[in-house]
């Protein structure tokens, strides 16, 4: 068994504490990878609080990891000792279903296995995250990093990179296009990046004069007020794609309005209550709502090289262990520049 540190959420009250525990040692298709930093996702909160259901607590959350991998197995034919890794949302799948099989294992039909707070399959063994020092994992499940960007920077592309670069990619979204990204977050930074790295005219919709300084620098072209009426009113059918990133409740018709005949929003956000989309909105323009959920693990090393090609990572905050319910309390407060991002030589 292998020995390791963590920090955990042990109920949906109190603050995360230190945890420790065994994993089980290195099997012949896995790799064993010491963690180096973890991002810190909104999700992890709603996890830890039980705001998405109840947790298995304990819950070490994380998953947004990038280490070094120290073992692998016997069997284990794609990563070598030395190298960097990455884990990103999910640790394994079905493998049989039609999506696993098409390289989309985020919507695998028997249902992904989390990176924290799931079961490995078939099991009662619970998953632990990245707010660990160690974790091991199926190679089939791991990414390859590359070790040209800076590691803090790479680790939130695992879940924030990878669920706006993924639609964005699904919707071909490249010169030509008009791209509007709402809310200026861990999702929408990202957003901005991909939208303008592939050549698409993007502008910043936000409530905050604030952030216009920011969105520019991040690569938007456009800045546009959402309180003010005449700028809305300036925007309608406009954008052939708006890739909404908003989790606090709003109305989806504010904003689809500003979609040009086709266009399509793509919705990543979760607010706690269901937003109100009207039929004749839709209707009268062609218009579409569409999800989108992470990536598959093709999907995500295509992305990682990509931003490895071209310089692109998160801005983040980097953080101690110790300091997480502080970077708890400032994430619902939206107190962050984009992701915090721990760094686990804190730990030791």
């Amino acid at each position: 068994m292998i020995e390791v540190k963590a920090f955990a959420a042990y109920d949906a009250e109190t603050p995360l504490k230190p945890f420790d525990f065994e994993r089980k040692d290195v099997g012949a298709h896995q790799i064993q990878i010491e963690i180096l930093f973890s991002g810190v996702c909104h999700s992890d909160i709603h996890t830890a609080r039980s705001e998405w259901g109840p947790a298995n607590y304990p819950v070490v959350p994380g998953h947004e990891i990038v280490g070094r991998i120290v073992k692998v197995g016997s069997e284990v034919s794609a990563f070598k000792v030395g190298e960097l890794a990455g884990v990103g949302c999910f640790v394994d799948s079905c493998r049989e279903c039609q999506s696993c099989k098409e390289g989309e294992e985020q919507y695998c039909e028997q249902g992904m296995t989390g990176t924290y707070n799931s079961f490995e399959r078939g099991t009662d063994i619970p998953t632990y995250g990245g707010y660990s020092t160690s974790i091991t994992v199926d190679e089939k499940y791991a990414l390859h990093i590359s070790d040209k960007l800076d590691l803090a920077g790479v680790a939130p592309l695992l879940c924030a990179g990878i669920t706006t670069y993924s639609p964005l990619r699904h919707l071909k979204v490249g010169k030509g296009h008009k791209v509007a990204v709402l809310g200026l977050g861990g999702l929408g930074h990202m957003a901005v990046k991909f939208a303008a790295s592939f050549g698409a005219e993007v502008t910043m919709l936000s409530t905050s004069p604030s952030k216009e300084a920011d969105a520019r620098k991040l690569g938007a072209h456009n800045f546009a007020l959402t309180t003010d009426p005449e700028v809305m009113a300036s925007l309608t059918n406009s954008f052939d794609f708006i890739v909404n990133t908003i989790s606090a409740q709003h109305e989806y018709d504010t904003y689809l309005n500003l979609l040009a005949k086709n266009g399509t929003m793509v919705v990543l956000g979760v607010p706690e209550k269901p937003s109100v989309a009207p039929a004749m909105t839709l209707i009268w323009k062609r218009r579409s709502i569409m999800g989108s959920l992470i990536g598959g693990i093709a999907e995500t090393q295509e992305m990682l090289d990509y931003c490895a090609e071209h310089n692109i990572v998160s801005d983040v905050e980097v953080i101690d262990m110790q300091y997480i319910n502080e970077a708890y309390d400032r994430m619902e407060k939206s107190d962050v520049k984009y992701r915090f991002v721990i760094d686990m030589a804190s730990m030791k």
